[in-house]
């Protein structure tokens, strides 16, 4: 089947389309700028063709020969998105009934209540669902309210405000209920839509297992994520426009998306029907803490690099992908230090692979015992442990209080701290051949924090950390190319400087 996904680099359209092609259909990404697609991992597995749907003179090729559009974008953050969005809904659907297109499908929000005050970002999604829907082109709209995963907006505000504040006072909206639900479970209903017989005309709600307040879910999500109970006051005087602006200063989700997001929580969310099971079996939904534990845990458990690279497992579409906006996927701080080195490749992961236990880590020493020291006061391991082989590394063993995660010979070593820490830390080293007898170390520290205390850790640590990792850096690199040499032609490490 051929399916046409608008809004493919956006949050829900950069997980349907890889998982359309998964399931055996073939997919054209309609985009302004096509080079926005051009690094994805998928790109290779999709068509990809410009076009704009404020403009329709540019939509007549994107929808040839499509059976299914999947319509994902949205303006959210513009001021007249209002009536941006109803205008590219009704060029859509114009050019999918000219093209003889078989189904729309649509991901809009929770139906708003009839009178009284309605959100704007709500009522724009209701209007365009009408829109579609009174087309001569069947339409599946699916009403979802918070969606969990790593890299939604609604999600990625419920983790800032819930791990950056343990104490707060909160709009009296934190009362009203909300079914959320996993992403995962989104994408199944999207992609099984497609199959949806040609009477069905109409929207469905999707939602989850769990009808939960804001404020148990802000108190649920700090359980999973191994935060404090948060201490939390609502306050009748906080406005949506004011919370808005509240939100805006905790967290790193933009004002202009996070208001109409906070204006929208005055209405309550939640399914009411459950008549999409009748065409699409579900699979197994995911609760609230289930999905939470999904976003978060590939990120803390499981190998970093998941933040900038796509798995293809059923859950990976927690995790956060690398079109995702800047402000999602958490709080992870990292330090990269680069250095270009006069000696090959393999002379410099000679000397990266002999790091720590008695080579030491190429800076003062009496840096890395007094934080071993400061370990043991707090019940951890210290630097008691050494390693096993001074030469070379295997996944699994233990380096002072590092654990080796990953290692590619030549290339790469990753090693996940196991001091006691309030949230994760790596410390990795790649090394690249960039010419004949010369190669590039990357060095990069990488902290997630948890909660308050952890952000409080990174900030009180950098004026220490920055110098003595930089020092690292150079002195690796300078060991590389003027090695002390011991038995046979292996480089050992200089003394720390």
């Amino acid at each position: 089947m051929r399916c046409l996904v608008t809004g493919a680099t956006g949050y829900i359209g950069g997980r349907l389309a890889p998982r359309l092609v998964a399931a055996g259909h073939q997919v054209r990404c309609l985009t302004r700028d096509a080079n926005r697609l051009r690094d994805v991992p998928w790109a290779g597995d999709v068509e990809v063709v410009e076009g704009d749907l404020s403009d329709p003179g540019t939509l007549p090729a994107a929808f040839e020969d499509v059976e299914v559009a999947y319509f994902l974008m949205h303006s959210l953050g513009r001021k007249d998105f209002e009536r941006r969005d109803r205008e590219a809904a009704q060029n859509f659907a114009a050019a999918a009934e000219k093209a003889g297109v078989r189904r729309i499908i649509y991901l809009g929000g929770p139906q708003p209540p009839e009178g009284g005050t309605q959100s704007a970002h709500l009522r724009s999604r209701a209007e365009v669902a009408r829109v579609l829907l009174d087309s001569s082109v069947p339409t599946a709209v699916l009403r979802a309210a918070v969606i969990i995963g790593s890299g939604s907006a609604s999600f990625e505000m419920l983790r800032y405000l819930t791990e950056r504040l343990p104490v707060m006072v909160c709009p009296r909206w934190v009362s009203n209920r909300i079914q959320p639900i996993a992403v995962r479970d989104v994408l199944h209903y999207l992609i099984a839509s497609a199959e949806l017989p040609p009477e069905v005309n109409r929207g469905f709600d999707i939602g989850g297992t769990d009808v939960l307040t804001y404020l148990e879910m802000m108190q649920r999500y700090a359980r999973v994520a191994g935060l404090r109970r948060r201490l939390i006051a609502p306050l009748r005087p906080l406005t949506p426009r004011l919370s808005a602006h509240w939100v805006g200063a905790v967290t790193p989700v933009p004002n202009k998306i996070a208001k109409p997001l906070v204006e929208s929580l005055i209405h309550e969310a939640i399914a009411h029907e459950h008549d999409i099971a009748e065409y699409i079996p579900d699979e197994g939904l995911l609760g609230f803490d289930e999905s939470v534990r999904v976003a978060l845990g590939k990120i803390r458990d499981a190998n970093v690099e998941t933040r900038w690279s796509t798995a293809s497992g059923r859950d990976a579409a927690a995790e956060p992908l690398p079109s995702d906006p800047d402000w999602s996927g958490g709080t992870l701080h990292v330090d990269e230090r680069r250095a270009d080195v006069d000696a090959p490749a393999a002379a410099l992961w000679r000397v990266v692979e002999s790091v720590g236990g008695a080579n030491g880590w190429y800076s003062p020493q009496i840096a890395w015992r007094a934080r071993g020291w400061m370990d043991r006061l707090a019940g951890g391991i210290g630097m008691r442990r050494g390693r096993r082989d001074q030469q070379r590394l295997h996944v699994g063993e233990a380096v002072d209080f590092w654990r080796v995660e990953e290692v590619v010979p030549g290339e790469l070593l990753r090693l996940r701290a196991e001091m006691r820490l309030p949230g994760r830390a790596w410390l990795e080293f790649r090394v690249e051949e960039i010419g004949p007898g010369r190669s590039r170390l990357i060095q990069r520290n990488i902290f997630l924090p948890r909660g308050l205390a952890g952000q409080a850790y990174w900030t009180g640590i950098m004026p220490f950390h920055a110098p003595l990792v930089a020092m690292m850096a150079r002195n690796i690199a300078r060991e590389a190319i003027s090695p002390r040499r011991g038995t046979g032609d292996r480089a050992r490490p200089a003394t720390p400087r």
